[in-house]
């Protein structure tokens, strides 16, 4: 009998060289469009994506199914009816949802964020994997990558990336 092993929780997120991930009203303007960063890649790795209520809406403003189709969990305190095929609000707490949701079977699952959602689970330790495409711009200020919700975890580096727009991808493995 083969056991199922846990489903990798991955974060896949920009950043500016302070580490924010926005302005402080959630702007995101400063992000590099030029070329696709591995992304599309990653985005065909996975199967599930779990975000905040604030990230995904924000996401709904540069696209109708910014997801296009993967099974979605969005992190809401209020109840919302879903719009989208395969979108679910969850009012559960994120830990427990995200530990029970990578026990299940399925492929790797995209972190999309925001801050406060980063900072819970990575200070659960759920978060198995951060690529983090920083871009060579200091905001001075906005949104943390982590919020105020980090605690101590550990990563190892296994893997960098230097592109000539001057953006450094970092890739790092929670550490066992």
């Amino acid at each position: 009998m083969t056991t199922q092993q846990p489903r990798q929780l991955s974060l896949f997120i920009a950043t500016s060289l302070d580490g924010f991930i926005a302005t402080p009203d959630g702007g995101v303007d400063w992000l590099f469009h030029d070329q696709d960063y591995g992304y599309t890649q990653f985005f065909d790795s996975i199967d599930t994506v779990v975000t905040g209520r604030k990230t995904f809406d924000q996401s709904l403003s540069f696209s109708r199914d910014p997801f296009m189709g993967k099974q979605t969990f969005v992190f809401s305190r209020s109840e919302v009816k879903s719009v989208l095929p395969r979108t679910e609000y969850i009012r559960k707490d994120p830990v427990e949802f995200t530990r029970s949701l990578k026990a299940g079977p399925g492929r790797k699952i995209w972190l999309v964020g925001g801050a406060q959602i980063n900072g819970l689970l990575v200070g659960a330790g759920l978060i198995d994997e951060i690529i983090m495409s920083i871009h060579p711009v200091a905001l001075g200020r906005g949104v943390h990558l982590f919020g105020q919700e980090g605690s101590l975890c550990d990563y190892r580096l296994a893997d960098s990336q230097v592109f000539e727009s001057g953006l450094v991808q970092l890739s790092y493995m929670l550490r066992s």
